[in-house]
């Protein structure tokens, strides 16, 4: 899930499909979607997984960072090559949509091994 700012300073609530790739964390976006739109008017942003139990057995991580319109028809390529592989989507049919590189800040991420939940932060330098 990511958070976003809307236009009057409410967070917005989407789903989104990241990607790891190459070093990077990506977001497609639909064509002027009103999540894309909130990140190019301010790129802070924040990410979630889903938590399917009570216990987030499966564990839970939280991103901060900003986000980066990828507009390097290059890194663009590549993304759409490498989301193609990973959901088996021809990309190609979509030739307008929005890109973002996350620009990590932090990650908290709190897993469950037996009944104890290890809580790890990871903050960048600087």
């Amino acid at each position: 899930m990511l958070a976003s700012l809307r236009k009057n300073g409410w967070p917005r609530i989407s789903p989104v499909e990241p990607l790891f790739f190459n070093g990077k964390l990506y977001l497609g976006m639909m064509w002027q979607s009103r999540k894309a739109l909130d990140l190019l008017r301010d790129p802070r942003c924040s990410l979630h997984n889903a938590v399917s139990d009570r216990l987030a057995s499966e564990g839970e991580f939280k991103v901060y960072g900003r986000a980066i319109d990828v507009t390097d028809p290059e890194e663009r390529g590549r993304y759409m090559a490498a989301m193609s592989e990973k959901i088996d989507i021809d990309m190609d049919a979509h030739e307008n949509f929005h890109c973002f590189a996350i620009d990590i800040d932090s990650v908290a991420a709190n897993t469950l091994v037996g009944e104890e939940f290890h809580h790890q932060v990871w903050k960048a330098a600087g």
